[in-house]
């Protein structure tokens, strides 16, 4: 995508890049789209970076990303809705979502607290990306239904190689041979 600038049509909740600390960008503040992948959006304000998660992209234009989860029977946490909200997280900068990257290690979810606790990695341990990634997960699972509580562990045993990716992202990045 070219760099574009917008306006935001509405109070928009943001997370700096890398810190990863939430931000709300008023209405009819002026920034720049610098990036758009996996449905998220990397754009510069008030001299600083940040990533707009597509569920909030009509705030800047653009239709929104819907995650719609039918809410179990028994008001459980089903963990193929967790692992479907974890497919919707793509790399900051390779268009593969994180699942299919292999990063995310384990998926625990404890029905009683209402809790999924998360084990992933990083391509590699010096990712300056990592908070932000850990932010986008916690986001992105907490929209689950009955999900009240996501904890995410960044882990680096074992370290992340390619052969974790799936066939679809080594062939989607050149990394399949």
């Amino acid at each position: 995508m070219e760099r574009k600038m917008v306006v935001t049509q509405r109070e928009c909740p943001a997370r700096l890049v890398p810190a990863g600390t939430k931000i709300n960008i008023p209405k009819d503040t002026f920034l720049t789209i610098t990036q758009a992948l996996g449905g998220n959006y990397t754009v510069s304000v008030n001299g600083n970076m940040a990533r707009i998660d597509g569920t909030d992209a009509d705030a800047i234009g653009y239709e929104a990303q819907e995650l719609n989860f039918t809410a179990s029977e028994d008001g459980s946490i089903l963990e193929v809705q967790v692992w479907d909200a974890l497919k919707t997280i793509y790399d900051p900068e390779i268009p593969v979502n994180l699942v299919d990257l292999g990063l995310v290690y384990k998926v625990d979810i404890n029905q009683e607290s209402k809790s999924v606790n998360i084990d992933m990695t990083l391509t590699a341990p010096g990712c300056g990306m990592g908070p932000v990634l850990i932010s986008d997960v916690k986001y992105r699972v907490a929209k689950v239904p009955n999900v009240e509580t996501v904890t995410v562990e960044l882990v680096f045993d074992p370290p992340w190689s390619r052969d974790m990716m799936s066939e679809e992202a080594q062939l989607t990045t050149g990394l399949f041979f």
